[in-house]
Parts: structure tokens; sequence; C-alpha cells
């Protein structure tokens, strides 16, 4: 009887243990994500904490987004250098969810904690105060607190942003250049990223129309933020409405969103520019997608502070990665095949003519706007402050709430 009772206690623990998380492989992919936490990879030690940590946002750690790309960084660097890692999903995507993960992390020992997005502004600014021998690397936001009335970066936070507007330019650009001329975005919410990244593919269209010397009004733009980041029937059903008004391709930024569009797009026969990390491997309609290096930022902020003595680079301030340091661009290699080409979904568009423009924005010679003048609260931009603000002519935009 006690060896039957020591195997159920056994299975027990095992099953409790399952349910605070899952390891992952030795790539760093999930064995299996039950929507909690994943406890760190095999060089864990025993431990069921990590020294680097990352929390992730409303999404999933495979999101082939925002969290995907940053984990992968992390996965990366902590594998060369043999450290522990985890990433952890909250249990609700809230402020006081987002603060619980952290608590959880260090808990259980982390020095480092990566977070993802937005949503962790106010989290953080309340986490560098309760932490301050933890280390936070603060992905496209800075801290502040839930009303905005006070912003604070402390010595303990890096904040690091991307060049949003120059990876939307060379989307943009690199579309009209390509022949199309009917363009959609949809984007998730009116947030300054998102926004940034709409309002480069708008002036990349109007600079590739100037050089092909077209005619003003020869581009169209359908534009819409979906209010949310999410795959749903809605965000599917407007992207179709789109294709059958004739959009040839749609950027579609907004994390999940990208995967309704995509839906949507195959049904059409139609195209999709994707966001964030290289989304060509989820659908054979993606040309190409408008990337910011999230695991390379996360990698280099990591390797300051446990290769270079350098973290004083990037601790309590805002540090942008934009086409000068190689932080935003278009994808040029395809992985897993050394031989690849990245352009060859494009008609004519091709690595020498993305060189071209990207040169452009690396020396400064173009600076895509990354803000305008906008009357809404919420963000949304009228067509006419669209076309003030960004000086566009060739391009004509008819917006959509």
């Amino acid at each position: 009887m006690k060896k039957i009772l020591s195997v159920v206690m056994v299975l027990v623990l095992t099953l409790a243990l399952a349910g605070c998380g899952t390891k992952t492989d030795n790539n760093g992919t999930p064995a299996g994500d039950n929507g909690t936490t994943t406890t760190a990879p095999t060089n864990t030690s025993g431990s069921t904490g990590s020294e680097i940590a990352l929390i992730t946002d409303k999404g999933n750690i495979d999101d082939k987004s925002f969290n995907q790309g940053s984990w992968e960084g992390v996965v990366k660097f902590a594998e060369e250098n043999n450290i522990t890692h985890q990433y952890i999903k909250p249990e609700e995507a809230s402020d006081a969810g987002y603060l619980a993960a952290i608590d959880n992390a260090v808990s259980g020992g982390a020095k480092v904690i990566v977070t993802p997005g937005f949503l962790f502004e106010v989290p953080i600014y309340e986490a560098q105060t309760k932490y301050p021998d933890v280390k936070f690397i603060l992905l496209d936001g800075e801290p502040h607190t839930a009303d905005y009335a006070t912003y604070e970066t402390k010595s303990n936070v890096a904040s690091i942003m991307y060049a949003e507007e120059q990876s939307g330019y060379l989307a943009g650009y690199a579309a009209v250049k390509d022949g199309y001329t009917k363009l959609g975005f949809m984007g998730g919410m009116a947030v300054p990223a998102v926004q940034a990244f709409g309002y480069g593919f708008l002036q990349g269209a109007e600079a590739a129309a100037a050089d092909l010397g077209m005619a003003d009004g020869s581009v169209s733009v359908i534009y819409h933020y979906t209010g949310d980041f999410a795959e749903t029937d809605t965000n599917k059903a407007t992207a179709k409405t789109m294709y059958q008004e004739g959009v040839e391709v749609i950027f579609a930024c907004g994390g999940s969103v990208g995967k309704s569009v995509m839906a949507a797009a195959s049904e059409a026969g139609a195209k999709v520019i994707g966001v964030d990390v290289d989304q060509r491997y989820d659908s054979e309609t993606v040309i190409t997608s408008a990337t910011k290096g999230l695991g390379a930022s996360v990698y280099a902020v990591l390797e300051s502070i446990y290769k270079t003595n350098s973290w004083d680079t990037y601790a309590g301030k805002k540090t942008y990665f934009n086409a000068a340091n190689n932080g935003v661009g278009l994808p040029t290699e395809v992985i897993g095949d050394a031989n690849g080409n990245a352009f060859d979904r494009f008609k004519s568009f091709d690595k020498a003519a993305y060189d071209e423009v990207y040169k452009t924005l690396a020396d400064g010679s173009k600076t895509p706007v990354r803000t305008i003048t906008i009357a809404d609260a919420n963000g949304y931009a009228t067509a006419d402050e669209l076309k003030s603000g960004l000086g566009l002519a060739k391009v004509t935009v008819t917006t959509r709430q």
C-alpha cells in the first residue's frame, strides 16, 4: 500500500509541475504550450527558475510575431552562453497579471527580464522600483504611470524602440516598385508602433510612385485599424472585403491579425505583407515582411550585460534600432537555405533594388515621418490628416473604422 501511495504522490507532483509550465527543447522551442509558464530549458540544473526570463504579452510564444521574435533572441544568446532561460505567459493580460508574472520570474531567480511590447509600460514603471537589482529590457515602450502623467526610465531598464516608419517605408516602396497600385493596410490598435508602420508604408508607396514617374492618384490605399491583435472571423471578413474591392496586397500589421488576412488572401488569390518577423513561412501569400530586429536587439542588450560590460549604453534611456544599425528591414535571407532568394515572391523587385532604397534610409538621405497631428484621441487619422501630414500626392487614401 505504501508503494502504491508513493507512486500516486509522484504522479500528482508531476502533474502539478506540468501545470506550472512546459520545458523547451534544445532549440528553445516549446515542447507544449498549456498557456501558463514554461520552466527553463535543459540547462536548468534542476532549478524551476531561470536567470533570464521573457514575459509574453497577449500573444503566445509561437505567434510568428513580437513574442516569438523576442524569444528567439533570448534563446540564441542564452544557449550560446549556457545561461538558464524561460518564458512566462501571464495568467491574465492586465497590468496586475503582468506584474504577477514578473514577481514569479524574480522569485525564480531571474536577474534579467525581457518584456515585449507597449503593454508592459505601466508594469515596468512599478517593477523597476520594486526590483532595483533586476535588469529589465522593455521592447517597444518606455515606463510610465497608468495616467501617462509621469514617464521615468530608471537605470535598471533599457527601453528599446524601433523605427517602424522605416520598415513600413521599405514595404510600401517595394510593393509599388513591384507593380502593385491597389494597396491595403490593416493595423491592430492605433498605438505608436502600429501608426508608424502605417505612416511609413504610405510614404514608401509615395516615394516609389514618384521614382516611377507615376501620376498623382495612381496608387490607392484602404487604411483600417481592427482595434485588436487577434485572429478573428471579423478580421478575415474585413480583409476579404478589401480583396473583393480590388486590393492586391494588404500590409497586415497587428500580430495575429495577420493570420486572418493570410486566410482571406489564400481564398482570394491575393497577397500579404507580414510584420515584425519574416512571415513567408506562414503562408505562400506573403511576399515580404516589414521586420524589426527583435531577436538581434535583445541579443545586443544581453551581450552588453553579460559580455561587454556596456549596460550603460542602454540603461535608463530609449535606444532606437533603425536602418543605420540594421534594426529594421525586409528579409534578405531564407532560413535554412543558403542559396534561397528572399525576394522570389516579387515579380520584379530584387535585392539590388532593395539595397538601393535601404541605403537612403541608412545614410539619412530619406527620413520618413513617424508621427503626425491627429485630432482623434484614439489615434485614428482621417484621410485628410494622412494626406497633409505625410505629403501624399501619388497616393490616395480611404480610411475605414
